[in-house]
């Protein structure tokens, strides 16, 4: 028996690793059963070049845990070790530098397994001791080490049957839970799933007279052959949907696949799944699982794949990618930066042959796939050039366009007085139909732009494309959505009329704390509706942007801000207009000629005292003039107060307001019930 000390000079290694990894403890199992499966590749490699003429045997690595005896062992029956191979691989290797790396590593806690091939004393995470029972390939006698977690081992000559090595470890009090069987096994199926040499974990269990029983076969936790690691040409477009079932058994059929295997400048092989994405974006993150050498490593990968192809689903495996803490956390280096670019370029590619190839099919998928162009194209500088051979605007009837198609259909019709294209869009084909037809009704095209990203793609749209601007349908009239020259109509109600059109509408108009409304009166034909409901341009989508960006947050508190446009031209808006300068012209006549005669005072007060210096001004002069505004602001109280009323009692004016507001799907509830039962009386 031989007894020592592992080669480290500072007290107690195993504390530091306790404290620097315990938050990543569950991975002991992973580093553990990755040294067994790297021993038994290492037998086979040997076999197949006739260094070891032995049988291979069974190659099976066996978990077994023994909550009786509070131990959880990993066997293998690979290369195993004699004597001064444990001495040299475990005592000595797995510590040289340690002095140096404590040093450098102490306030960092991504850095020390892994590095130093510590990846055997992950063990002592969970474990107050570890035994390592083991025999070489080569005939050496069985020698079994201990430890009990402080820098003093043993080892000593013991009877072993069989080639290879038992690492078993004794569960320390505060890790009992690694000594459910289940537990141990969930962590193989997340590290060792896809293992290139068969993992069990118990027997399997069958159910006997209403209890679960052990069976003699083995619990194989592992496919040893994951489709990624098969040649393309060797599979069926099923092979890829089975195992995307496999990999995420909930989710629905993929869009399409692509599958990566390159082994220079770097090794990498996998394949990414774009996925169905149905409406939150975070929901979907996460869902591309990193190994190297088949070995789970993390399925956070924004290190690796780039921050829109986050969203597509799949594997990547690579032993190129550098990884610390025993493969868990990725460092960014050129080599990171090469695969990204490598991801990115396959994907464009995949992307642009799909389309120039089978373009009826990409269109048919675009609303599918329209998610991860645009979070590219919005997310990556240089993606957008990739993307404009292969993105596509989707009209409201479904048609599709090339940036460069869409161009040359609207350039003739669909530019303004200022020279710049005016691409028409709308979110909501319902919502919205009115406002559309009116558009198409001027031979005007609309784009349907309803997805998740479509409100900060317009505005990378309007910096990309030149000389563009792009304007919701129901951003306006339809005489100034695109204006080509500067319109006048000599039918113009004069401004007094006018006014009182808008007082009157006005006063009737919902009021809530998130909305506000503008009236306005505008000519637009007998043709066109006589109320029309628009939204400007700008605030509706600063609105929509402080949803999808924090910084953004004041527009978000702003209150949705509308214009409602009465047409002067329409029959029903100018009957309203006569009713009411019928119904209220004996009580407005005092009150407008008390109006008129305190404005001409106001004229003639400004006029005089814009001859004077501010200083030369009189305190009485001042106050005149106050007077004056506050007379004719109590007058034009007066004046809004009897229009009010008569807004109040006309019911012509409230269904003409509660039909636009119905249009834009704004009447609801109690308002609602009041426009139902309205309409009801007045067609009676």
């Amino acid at each position: 028996m031989k007894q020592g000390n592992i080669g480290v000079t500072t007290e107690n290694i195993f504390p530091v690793i306790k404290k620097f990894l315990y938050s990543d403890h569950e991975i002991f199992i992973r580093e553990i059963v990755s040294n067994a499966v790297d021993a038994t590749q290492k037998l086979k490699t040997l076999a197949g070049k006739g260094e070891f003429k032995g049988e291979l045997g069974d190659l099976t690595v066996r978990v077994k845990v023994d909550k009786k005896a509070k131990t959880v062992t990993v066997s293998d029956s690979g290369l195993g070790m004699t004597a001064d191979e444990i001495d040299k691989y475990i005592n000595q290797i797995a510590f040289s530098g340690a002095n140096d790396f404590l040093e450098k590593y102490k306030d960092e806690a991504s850095a020390i397994i892994g590095h130093f091939g510590l990846g055997f004393y992950s063990s002592f995470m969970v474990s107050k001791q570890v035994d390592v029972i083991t025999k070489s390939y080569t005939g050496a006698p069985a020698v079994k080490w201990s430890c009990d977690g402080s820098p003093s081992f043993t080892i000593e000559e013991v009877e072993k049957e069989n080639r290879g090595t038992d690492v078993v470890m004794h569960i320390d009090d505060d890790c009992q839970e690694f000594l459910e069987e289940e537990k141990i096994e969930s962590l193989l199926r997340k590290y060792c799933h896809f293992l290139p040499v068969p993992v069990a974990c118990g027997m399997k269990k069958e159910w006997k007279e209403g209890k679960q029983v052990e069976t003699a076969e083995d619990n194989i936790i592992n496919n040893v052959e994951p489709l990624w690691t098969k040649k393309p040409a060797e599979l069926k477009d099923e092979d890829y949907k089975e195992f995307y079932r496999h990999l995420f058994p909930m989710s629905d059929e993929p869009l399409f696949w692509i599958h990566l295997n390159v082994d220079y400048p770097f090794n990498l092989t996998g394949i990414l799944y774009f996925p169905k994405i149905k409406n939150n974006i975070e929901l979907q993150r996460n869902k591309i699982q990193l190994y190297c050498n088949q070995v789970f490593v993390t399925d956070a990968v924004e290190g690796i794949v780039p921050e829109f192809l986050t969203l597509l689903h799949g594997v990547i495996d690579s032993p190129d990618i550098p990884l610390n803490v025993s493969r868990s956390y990725l460092q960014s280096d050129a080599n990171v930066k090469k695969i990204s670019g490598y991801i990115t370029k396959k994907v464009s590619d995949r992307l642009a042959s799909i389309f120039k190839n089978e373009r009826d099919d990409f269109e048919k998928k675009w609303d599918d796939i329209k998610i991860f162009i645009h979070y590219g194209m919005l997310t990556q500088d240089d993606y957008f050039e990739k993307a404009k051979q292969y993105f596509l605007f989707k009209d409201t009837e479904g048609k599709h366009f090339t940036l460069e198609e869409y161009k040359k259909l609207i350039e003739a019709n669909q530019q303004n007085k200022d020279g710049q294209l005016v691409y028409l869009y709308a979110n909501d084909l319902d919502a919205q139909y009115s406002y559309i037809e009116a558009a198409k009704a001027k031979g005007y095209s609309v784009l349907l732009m309803d997805g998740q990203l479509d409100t900060p793609l317009v505005g990378l749209l309007e910096r990309k494309l030149e000389k563009s601007t792009f304007t919701r349908v129901d951003g306006d009239v339809i005489d100034r959505l695109i204006q080509k020259e500067e319109t006048k109509r000599d039918n113009v109600l004069e401004a007094e009329r006018s006014d009182k059109l808008s007082s009157i509408f006005n006063s009737q108009m919902p009021r809530t704390g998130k909305t506000d409304f503008h009236v306005e009166v505008q000519a637009l034909g007998a043709e066109q509706l006589p109320v029309i409901i628009t939204q400007s341009e700008y605030m509706r989508r600063m609105k929509e942007m402080a949803n999808l960006q924090a910084g953004m947050s004041f527009y978000g508190e702003m209150p949705d801000m509308y214009t409602l446009v009465l047409n002067s031209d329409s029959p029903l808006i100018q009957e309203v207009l006569a009713d009411s300068e019928k119904q209220t012209g004996d009580a407005l006549k005092p009150i407008e000629s008390e109006l008129r005669g305190l404005t001409a005072r106001q004229a003639v007060l400004r006029q005089e005292q814009d001859k004077k210096k501010p200083e030369e001004i009189t305190q009485e002069e001042k106050d005149d003039l106050k007077k004056c505004a506050d007379d004719i602001s109590a007058e034009q109280k007066k004046k809004n107060d009897v229009l009010a009323e008569y807004g109040k009692g006309n019911e012509r004016v409230h269904q003409l307001i509660d039909l636009a507001l119905l249009q834009n799907g704004m009447l609801k509830g109690e308002a609602l019930t009041r426009f139902v039962k309205r309409s009801v009386k007045m067609i009676q």
